[in-house]
C-alpha cells in the first residue's frame, strides 16, 4: 500500500491526551484529530467522521480518495461501513472534522437503522444523553484466529458475509484482509437506497486499513456467498490496484481453496493518477 497513506500507529493521536469530558465535544475532538489519517493527494482535502456506539465505543472514518476520482470514499460512509463490518449498527451520534454537507446528511437520513438528527454544522445525535466516550476506538480486527490455508480464509469471509447489509441486492459479499502479523480486518458490502452511494466489501476493508493506519496487507480473501467464481467488480479492482497491488487475493470458487491472483493482474494498465498528484495549495488545508 503507499506508504503516504499508512505511516501512523493504531492508537489515538498524542494530543487526545486532555479532551473535555463532555460527549460531544470529546467526539469533535477526535474528528479533528483524525484528519491526518485521510488518504487525499489529489484534492488535499482531508476530513474524518466519528461514529459514537450505544456502549461508548466509536469507529473512525477517512476520506479515501483514488486517481478514478468517483470511486472517493467518504468519511461519512467510511465510517459506517467500517461498524457494519464490526457488527455493530448502534450508532447514536456522528461527528465531523468539517461541517456536515447536504450529501452528509441525505446518506445518513436514508439509512433506515440509524435514527439521528443534526445538532449543529458538525454534529449528528440520537434524543437522550450520549454515553461515556471510550479511551481508545473500537478495534478494526476479526476475533477469529489466522488461517493456515486459503480454503480457511475463505470460511472466515463466508461466516462473515452474514454482516452485509443488503436489502438492495441480497448479495452478501464480504472480504477479509490478512496483515503481515495475522491479523484479519473485515469488509463487507453496505448498500444505500442510492446505488451510487452503495459500498463494496473490497472497498470496505480498503477504507478501514487507511483509516487505522494499517501497513501490512498481504493477503485477502473474497466471497459472494450466492454466486461461486465471483471476482472484485471494476471499481474495486481499480482501488485495489492502486493500494494492494502487490497482495494476493484469494477468491472463493468451486475449486476448495478457491483461486488466486494479484490486484495489478485483474486489472493490467490500471490508471495509476501518476500525473495527478499536486503539491498542496495553503487554501485546500486551511
Amino acid at each position: 500500500m503507499r506508504e503516504s497513506t499508512l505511516n501512523t500507529p493504531l492508537n489515538s493521536p498524542p494530543d487526545m491526551k486532555h479532551t473535555p469530558a463532555d460527549a460531544s465535544a470529546r467526539l469533535r475532538a477526535l474528528a479533528r484529530a483524525w484528519v491526518h489519517r485521510a488518504y487525499s493527494p489529489f484534492s488535499h482535502r482531508p476530513d474524518a467522521a466519528i461514529l459514537l456506539l450505544g456502549d461508548g465505543a466509536w469507529v473512525p472514518g477517512v476520506r479515501v480518495e483514488s486517481a478514478s476520482y468517483s470511486l472517493e470514499i467518504p468519511s461519512v460512509q467510511n465510517a459506517i461501513s467500517t461498524a457494519v463490518a464490526l457488527g455493530r449498527r448502534d450508532i447514536v451520534a456522528l461527528a465531523m472534522s468539517r461541517p456536515i454537507t447536504p450529501e452528509d446528511a441525505a446518506y445518513l437520513g436514508t439509512l433506515p437503522e440509524i435514527a439521528l438528527a443534526q445538532v449543529d454544522e458538525a454534529l449528528f445525535a440520537a434524543t437522550g444523553p450520549l454515553p461515556q466516550v471510550a479511551p481508545e476506538p473500537l478495534s478494526p480486527y476479526l476475533d477469529a484466529d489466522t488461517p493456515a490455508t486459503s480454503e480457511e480464509g475463505l470460511g472466515i469471509a463466508r461466516r462473515l458475509a452474514a454482516r452485509a447489509y443488503v436489502p438492495e441486492s441480497d448479495f452478501p459479499v464480504a472480504c477479509v484482509i490478512e496483515t503481515g502479523t495475522g491479523l484479519l480486518v473485515p469488509g463487507v458490502n453496505v448498500e444505500h437506497p442510492t446505488w451510487s452511494r452503495i459500498l463494496c466489501a473490497e472497498r470496505n476493508a480498503l477504507g478501514t486499513l487507511v483509516t487505522y493506519g494499517i501497513q501490512d496487507p498481504e493477503t485477502m480473501y473474497l466471497t459472494c456467498t450466492r454466486e461461486p467464481g465471483c471476482t472484485p467488480c471494476g471499481a474495486c479492482r481499480q482501488l485495489l490496484a492502486e493500494l494492494t497491488p502487490e497482495a494476493t487475493l484469494w477468491m472463493d470458487s468451486s475449486i476448495p481453496g478457491g483461486r488466486a491472483a494479484h490486484p495489478y493482474e485483474l486489472l493490467p494498465e490500471f490508471f495509476t493518477g501518476a500525473t495527478l498528484f499536486r503539491t498542496p495549495n495553503p487554501r485546500d488545508t486551511a
